[in-house]
């Protein structure tokens, strides 16, 4: 057996990227790169091995690990989960921080590489600077805080164990069904260790995407009771996506009639001027999606979770008449909510499902129920212009709806362009009145709805598409929480549009404060504890041109459609800011499960728990 002597860590990066795939019939390298900050736990280990590969493995230094982490999950996101990046941080805090990021990507079921340093395995120096030292287990480090956020979690204490270790997280880095974050902890001692390696570990490996096909017996009865149904609605998920079967959800949709609701990871699976669309469904859905799903009579959810703000925390469709057929490629996610299972592959699925319900073309959902759902998107849209138009709402500030500034920006934007976000009220306003005009051109994280994805998130989506602009928008709170990787954008030139809402505070959170019977505290920065002055009124612009981009703040609307078309033409990162009203938000949306506390000083809040109560009595147990 022929043998190449290598450290650990030159042997673990020589195997990465041995992984290929073919995307659109060109093979690529399945890693685009490392995102990496430097430590003693990994810069004289991975550093040295990096160093050597920099320009077949591009190195690229961030400014906060968990910053990193987003932009890594975001550009695989942005590639249907066919190509990702990997992240390697010292020991210690360093790793800590990425524990944020694991768990979004773990939420959301995307693939992530993560390489923390870890402890000396030999303890020789122990304890080391930034080592967590458990007083009843020695092999206890920061890094096992990995393991309940980790589809895979390993911790190598010897050199040869990556020869095990790697192919397993390459199966479960790109299985449709197990995907999600790696942690591989790598021992700081080990990552410079030599060892005499098979070559035939770094063979070119090239993978393909693996498609279940449909047990016989489950796609017959799903097929039946289709055949049966008499007002079907089809919610489509993230799992459309990520099956690459946009056509054939818009093919079936087409042949069958049945109308298709969206998730927001869905979102942008089919045109929203597509005749079968009837919008974005549950507690940020439109009016249109959830009365059809009050209607329907089966409901056939495709590539999704069902997560409680689709469902309307088990209230919307969950009545003991609707039949609920949840095709998934994951048999984790197909029996939930007491559902007929149809585990398979999406486009396999909805091409089967296809072709077994409308052979020829004899078998249509009835017309009355296809004419609900254009009348009801139709009533939307007009709902639509009317609030993102430029037009004053008369709000109690004065100052601009979030409607109105996601109308201008996409206004502006063309139908190519993306649109990333992630927490606060945005994602709601985005899930119910953005309209997607081609499949991968929104890019929401709601899995996690993690405060700071935004600008990250933005950065690793323009990695993946950078021939089109990409557009964060994104509140004050989210911004503060995390706006470093701006910076990055910048020093790597990748341009991003940054438009910060500032509404003074956490006006998402306020508006549920007080929905739920509580008296304003603590989410606004005008019922902060503060100083007499009141909390500082943050200069957004000019932090945006501290690190590097154009910026400006704008006053109204018109301001901000004039703006958008100056970043669109400008040769960098580029950030806009706008006051906004914090208390409106627009229509839709449905019951939510938010326990209301049983007993309060605040009549309001009794007020509010009797509404919970009522709410409560529409879910099944």
């Amino acid at each position: 057996m022929n043998t190449i002597k290598l450290t650990m860590s030159q042997a673990l990066v020589k195997y990465l990227m041995a992984q290929k795939t073919y995307i659109d019939g060109d093979l690529q390298p399945i890693f685009a790169g490392m995102f990496a900050i430097f430590g003693h736990g990994n810069v004289a280990g991975m550093g040295e091995a990096l160093y050597q590969v920099k320009e077949q493995l591009p190195t690229l230094r961030a400014h906060n690990e968990q910053g990193m982490a987003h932009a890594a999950i975001a550009f695989a996101k942005a590639n249907n989960r066919k190509r990702m990046m990997a992240c390697t941080t010292s020991i210690g805090p360093g790793a800590a921080n990425m524990v944020t990021a694991a768990a979004l990507a773990h939420a959301n079921r995307l693939p992530v590489l993560l390489l923390p340093g870890d402890s000396f395995a030999n303890r020789t120096p122990d304890p080391v600077l930034q080592q967590l030292e458990h007083f009843g287990d020695p092999t206890i480090s920061t890094n096992d805080c990995f393991r309940p956020v980790s589809r895979y979690f390993d911790r190598i204490t010897r050199p040869e164990q990556i020869i095990n270790s790697l192919p397993v997280a390459m199966q479960t880095l790109l299985d449709p069904e197990l995907c999600g974050p790696v942690t591989i902890a790598l021992c700081q001692d080990v990552q410079a260790e030599a060892y005499d390696y098979p070559e035939s570990f770094f063979a070119e490996k090239i993978h393909y995407q693996r498609r279940q096909n449909a047990d016989d017996f489950e796609l017959a009865r799903a097929i039946e009771l289709l055949k049966n149904a008499q007002k079907p609605l089809l919610i489509a998920g993230g799992g459309v996506h990520y099956s690459d079967a946009t056509e054939q959800l818009a093919s079936f949709a087409k042949a069958s009639g049945i109308p298709i609701a969206e998730t927001q990871a869905g979102k942008g699976a089919i045109s929203w001027d597509h005749p079968n669309y009837v919008g974005s469904i549950g507690v940020t859905g439109s009016n249109a999606a959830n009365t059809l799903a009050e209607q329907a009579d089966l409901v056939l959810a495709v590539g999704t979770r069902l997560q409680d703000f689709t469902t309307a925390s088990r209230t919307l469709f969950e009545r003991p008449e609707t039949t609920l057929i949840q095709l998934n490629i994951a048999k984790f996610d197909s029996i939930k909510h007491n559902a007929v299972p149809l585990v398979v592959d999406a486009k396999v699925g909805l091409t089967a499902l296809e072709q077994g319900l409308c052979p020829t073309d004899n078998w249509q959902v009835n017309s009355e129920w296809q004419a609900l759902g254009q009348q009801q998107i139709e009533k939307w849209n007009q709902y639509y212009d009317t609030v993102t138009s430029d037009q004053d709402q008369h709000t109690p500030t004065g100052l601009p709806t979030d409607a109105q500034v996601l109308g201008a920006v996409k206004r502006n934007m063309a139908n190519d362009d993306v649109v990333v976000c992630a927490a606060g009220g945005l994602p709601g306003e985005l899930h119910k009145l953005w309209r997607t005009d081609s499949t991968k051109a929104y890019h929401v994280e709601y899995g996690y709805s993690c405060m700071g994805y935004e600008v990250a998130g933005g950065l690793g989506v323009k990695m993946a598409t950078p021939d089109s602009d990409v557009v964060v928008v994104v509140g004050d709170g989210s911004y503060m929480m995390l706006n470093s990787e701006l910076a990055t954008s910048v020093m790597l030139g990748y341009k991003v549009i940054v438009v910060v809402l500032d509404n003074r505070g956490y006006g998402c959170i306020n508006r549920l404060q007080q929905g739920t019977g509580g008296a304003p505290f603590n989410n606004l920065l005008e019922n902060c504890q503060s100083i007499d002055g009141g909390a500082p009124k943050i200069d957004f612009a000019a932090h945006g041109a501290a690190m590097g981009a154009i910026s400006e703040k704008v006053a109204n609307i018109n301001e901000l459609e004039q703006a958008m078309q100056r970043a669109k033409a400008a040769d960098r990162s580029y950030l806009i800011t706008l006051d906004t009203d914090p208390s409106i938000t627009s229509d839709g949306g449905c019951w939510w499960d938010v326990a209301v506390a049983q007993t309060s000083a605040r009549e309001e809040t009794n007020t509010a728990h009797a509404g919970y109560l009522a709410g409560k009595q529409k879910q099944p147990y």
